[in-house]
C-alpha cells in the first residue's frame, strides 16, 4: 500500500468523525474464561489464547504470561503504526523491526515486599529502522508513530479503569 491508497482508504473514514465525532467512538472488548489449574483463556477473535502465571511466580512456562502479552500488544501496535505512519508520509522502509522489554520486581506480585510495585516499573520501546529517510524524516516518523500508537498512549496516560463484580 502507498500513501495514497492509504489517504483514499482513510478519507471516507476520517471525514465521517469529522461529520459525526460519536461514530468515532468504539468500545473495544476483551474476553477471558478461567481455565484448568491457574490459567485464563482468551479468546483474541483469531487464536484462543490461554495465559498462566510466569515462571517467575510458579508457571510452567507453556501458557502466556500477561506481561509478555502486554509487550507483544505495544510491539504490535507500534508497528503498524509506524508502518501506517511510514507509508503516509512517504518514508520508505526497507525493513523495521519494534522491540519492547519492560522490568517487573516478582516480589510486588507475589505480596513479598509491600514496597515492591505490582506492575513494570519501566517499559523501553526500540525501533531499528533500514532506511534512507534522513535524521530529520526519522525522528518525525518516531516523532508520529509514538504519537499515534493507542497502547503506548495509553500506558502513558493511564485511563480511568473501572472493576465490577457480576
Amino acid at each position: 500500500m502507498n500513501a495514497q491508497e492509504l489517504k483514499a482508504l482513510q478519507a471516507p473514514i476520517k471525514e465521517k468523525y469529522k461529520r459525526e465525532p460519536d461514530a468515532a467512538v468504539i468500545t473495544l472488548r476483551a474476553e477471558g474464561r478461567i481455565g484448568e489449574g491457574i490459567a485464563c483463556r482468551v479468546d483474541t477473535g483469531r487464536a484462543l489464547i490461554e495465559a498462566g502465571l510466569h515462571p517467575a511466580t510458579g508457571g510452567s512456562g507453556l501458557q502466556a504470561c500477561s506481561g509478555d502479552m502486554l509487550l507483544e500488544a505495544l510491539v504490535a501496535c507500534a508497528g503498524v503504526t509506524l508502518k501506517a505512519v511510514a507509508t503516509a508520509i512517504g518514508v520508505e522502509l526497507r525493513d523495521a523491526s519494534v522491540s519492547a522489554e519492560g522490568d517487573l520486581d516478582f516480589r510486588g506480585t507475589l505480596g513479598v515486599a509491600k514496597d515492591a510495585p505490582v506492575g513494570f516499573r519501566a517499559i523501553r520501546l526500540r525501533f531499528t529502522l533500514d532506511t534512507d529517510a534522513s535524521a530529520e524524516q526519522r525522528a518525525k516518523l518516531i516523532e508520529l508513530t509514538e504519537r499515534y500508537c493507542v497502547v503506548l498512549q495509553t500506558l502513558r496516560a493511564a485511563p480511568d479503569v473501572a472493576v465490577a463484580v457480576s
